[in-house]
């Protein structure tokens, strides 16, 4: 059986919570996985709380388990490098060029639709407005009830 030894040299000598924690994180995180299946299958409260342990120390959704996904942002711009086929980057360049005049048009469409909104908003605030103060000139309103004198 090996025990697990510091590696610094006058580190303090480690519990065997401690000793398994750091085995289980050097295992990776199918290691502690594997440990919460076991745990909810011979006795489920263990598992249970490693699930817990788990989220809690944050070892559930640490950023060494999205190991692929750095993969993906290095070539995030692989499709803007030239193929070598000319034909198909001179279709690729078209249709890139035909996708940023339609968001361009688009963009302007949104917001002429914005100033159109906000322009009958106003409008309608304005008449509102005129309304209202209409209504405080007339002088055949009852200052009571809102409602005009009968003739």
């Amino acid at each position: 059986m090996t025990s697990f030894t510091p590696t610094a040299p006058h580190a303090p000598v480690l519990g065997w919570f401690s000793r398994s924690e750091a085995w289980m994180d050097s295992k990776g995180k199918g290691a502690w996985i594997a440990a919460m299946v076991l745990g909810f299958v011979f006795f489920w409260p263990v598992g249970l709380a490693l699930l817990f342990y788990m989220i809690w120390s944050k070892r559930m959704f640490s950023k060494s388990s999205c190991r692929h996904r750095k993969s993906w942002t290095r070539h995030g711009y692989s499709a803007m490098r030239p193929s070598g086929n000319s034909a198909f980057d001179a279709y690729k360049a078209d249709t890139l060029n035909r996708l940023e005049q339609e968001q361009h048009d688009f963009d302007a469409f949104l917001q002429r639709l914005r100033e159109a909104k906000d322009k009958a908003e106003f409008d309608a605030f304005m008449n509102e407005r005129a309304k209202d103060a209409a209504r405080s000139d007339d002088p055949e309103e009852d200052a009571g009830d809102g409602s005009p004198k009968p003739l």
